[in-house]
């Protein structure tokens, strides 16, 4: 790739991710105005929360492998497994589709 096309690329990049952490704040504040998800939450949970939410869970994962020999000896294995696993596995596979206030 020519030096403008990856500068273009990184642009563009950065911009999609501001305006889509910028929407889901807003998305947020909505549904905890609401009792039951949009169609418009349901296709953002879709499209983008439960991919990312998917790619947190296996990252935490390797992260609880990797801090087990820091924290087996302190004694913090079952928060380390809960805070890197389960939260991020909860979000994506157990909370309903639209709904990120659950």
């Amino acid at each position: 790739m020519h030096g403008w096309t990856k500068k273009t690329l990184v642009f563009v990049m950065v911009a999609a991710l501001i305006c889509t952490t910028a929407g889901f704040s807003a998305l947020a504040q909505d549904q905890k105005l609401q009792d039951e998800a949009t169609a418009e939450g349901m296709i953002a949970d879709f499209l983008f929360l439960r991919p990312l939410g998917i790619v947190a869970t296996a990252v935490g994962t390797v992260f609880f492998i990797a801090s087990l020999p820091f924290s087996a000896p302190s004694g913090s294995v079952k928060v380390a497994f809960k805070k890197l696993v389960v939260e991020p596995a909860n979000f994506t596979f157990h909370r309903p589709l639209g709904r990120v206030d659950y």
